[in-house]
């Protein structure tokens, strides 16, 4: 749902309640890991923070703490990001203290708790926490380095490394799968189901037509903002009215409440897609297409760095499609030639031979 993004960004999802700064304590078995390194405006020292990862305040254990905008259980965009974490920190002996559902109204409090409890680095799940961001300046915060997955417009600082990928390469390409799917079985109707109206969401929905229209020009779309990316009910309501309205792929972008819509759209017939994971093997929802543009898969890597004191403060690192591993999409049985269609497209944006932004303008 996340940008990526996730990419988001990308997909993203709103959260629900928060616990008091004691609550972070109790939730360090919830893990999640985030990188952490020297800040540097150019991928060099910073003279003026010296933070050094993994052990970035030399308490002689490094400590990572992550705070999600979403459900870290709900088998998708979000939980990967603390499956990551959680994996990488168990490799490493490193511990994760984790907390989801943070509204972003509450972040800024749950950073800055975070850093009294002597966390190494600050991860933020989703860019819809980046009101955390003023507390990496702070001085509760002066011995923690900070990794942000970047969907939409965030300000570079010295203190911060960014996680970015363009949302617009993995929304088209998810687009053309569908839309290669719908000209196999003659269908014109897809619908996109995700939480709130906000910039992201509008422009996965936007780039998503465009990959279809890429394939059946003349394919419309049915957007439904429910509010909520976690609500289950009005998930399956959404989900219900665009099955009613003769839609034959859905798409739900959401976080939490993804296998409500997408059990819901297999029970009438409707294709679906993954917001961010790769769910190929899945039963139960089955989804048709994985787009794949997890933000665990972006923090594991970032984190490997962490590791070896590479991972550089006041950098972004972009990730590209057709270039890096992810983001990518798949098709889960692709029938005739439609894996080749969807690879040499795939091919095309990594040569920059199709330029997504300018594809999303004409046919979006």
């Amino acid at each position: 749902m996340t940008s990526h993004s996730m990419f988001r960004r990308r997909v993203a999802a709103a959260g629900l309640a928060l616990a008091g700064a004691l609550a972070l304590s109790a939730c360090a078995d919830n893990a999640a890991t985030a990188p952490k390194a020297t800040p540097g405006a150019s991928g060099g020292s910073d003279s003026g923070s010296g933070l050094k990862g993994p052990d970035v305040n030399g308490d002689g254990k490094v400590v990572i703490g992550v705070l999600s905008p979403g459900d870290i259980n709900d088998r998708g965009y979000y939980q990967s990001f603390v499956d990551s974490a959680d994996a990488y920190a168990k490799e490493k002996g490193w511990t994760v203290v984790k907390r989801g559902s943070v509204p972003p109204s509450d972040a800024l409090t749950a950073a800055r708790a975070l850093c009294q409890q002597q966390v190494d680095l600050v991860a933020l799940g989703a860019s819809e926490l980046k009101t955390a961001i003023p507390a990496s300046e702070e001085p509760v915060c002066a011995k923690s380095a900070w990794y942000v997955p970047m969907q939409g417009n965030i300000d570079q600082t010295p203190r911060i490394v960014l996680s970015t990928d363009d949302p617009n390469q993995s929304m088209l390409v998810a687009g053309y799968a569908a839309g290669l799917k719908m000209k196999a079985a003659g269908h014109t109707k897809a619908g996109f189901i995700t939480g709130l109206k906000a910039d992201f969401s509008v422009a996965a929905s936007t780039a998503f037509l465009a990959g279809i229209r890429e394939v059946v020009p003349k394919a419309t779309l049915t957007t439904t903002y429910t509010g909520d990316f976690n609500d289950s009910a009005k998930a399956k309501e959404a989900t219900q009215a665009q099955l009613s309205q003769g839609v034959k792929v859905i798409y739900p972008y959401l976080g939490g409440a993804t296998d409500a819509s997408a059990n819901l759209a297999n029970a009438g017939g409707a294709l679906t897609l993954t917001p961010g994971t790769d769910r190929c093997d899945s039963n139960s929802p089955k989804f048709d297409i994985s787009v794949m543009f997890s933000p665990g898969d972006y923090f594991r890597a970032a984190l490997e760095e962490f590791a070896k004191d590479n991972l550089k403060m006041g950098t972004t690192r972009a990730w590209q499609l057709g270039v890096d591993p992810y983001p990518t999409v798949k098709i889960c049985d692709g029938q005739g030639d439609e894996d080749q269609q969807l690879a040499e497209f795939i091919k095309k944006i990594g040569s920059k031979e199709i330029d997504p932004v300018a594809e999303v303008e004409r046919l979006g």
